[in-house]
């Protein structure tokens, strides 16, 4: 299973592209889409969806994961990075691959074990569990490929089959004790 991950911005944009085989995750790319070249707004997208756009040609990727928004102080910047997320999301679309989100709090915590990680420890632990030798130059393509070991880790929980305790124990009375 090949995963794209985005850490949407409208300055930088990250893209990570792993693959799981056999339980084990490889980095298939990493690369950061930087935008700041570009003065007029309507211009970054179009670069961040083509860029996407590329990438999934290029790869393949059965899944797409991407960052959620987070409100900052900034509203203007809030919805900027909603815009690139708009761009993001439709070239999965307009691939037909299944799209996720998750939040910071998420990623990090399936990544780290710590909801409240630094940068520095997203990094790491990517670098770690990715066996990436030399760490990437922005904490962008990092996180971008924390996105997609989120998705991953979420994808490979198993579903919970009981919606509740009483149908769990509807289902295994044996293992309730005086049960049958």
């Amino acid at each position: 299973m090949i995963i794209i991950g985005i850490d949407p911005g409208t300055i930088i944009t990250g893209i990570g592209i792993i693959e799981a085989k056999k339980n084990k995750l490889y980095p298939i790319f990493y690369d950061a889409v930087k935008l700041d070249k570009y003065a007029y707004f309507p211009t970054r997208l179009k670069v961040i969806y083509e860029s996407i756009i590329d990438k999934i040609d290029l790869y393949n990727p059965d899944e797409f994961a991407i960052e959620t928004a987070f409100y900052g102080k900034n509203i203007q910047s809030a919805l900027k990075i909603g815009q690139a997320r708009g761009v993001s999301f439709l070239a999965a679309m307009q691939r037909e691959i299944p799209a996720n989100e998750y939040s910071p709090k998420e990623i990090k915590k399936a990544v780290t074990g710590n909801g409240a990680a630094s940068k520095e420890q997203v990094s790491y632990m990517v670098q770690t569990i990715l066996k990436i030798t030399k760490a990437p130059p922005l904490f962008d393509v990092t996180d971008a490929l924390a996105v997609a070991i989120c998705h991953y880790n979420k994808m490979s929980i198993p579903k919970a089959k009981f919606t509740n305790w009483k149908s769990f124990v509807d289902a295994h009375p044996e293992k309730i004790v005086g049960g049958k």
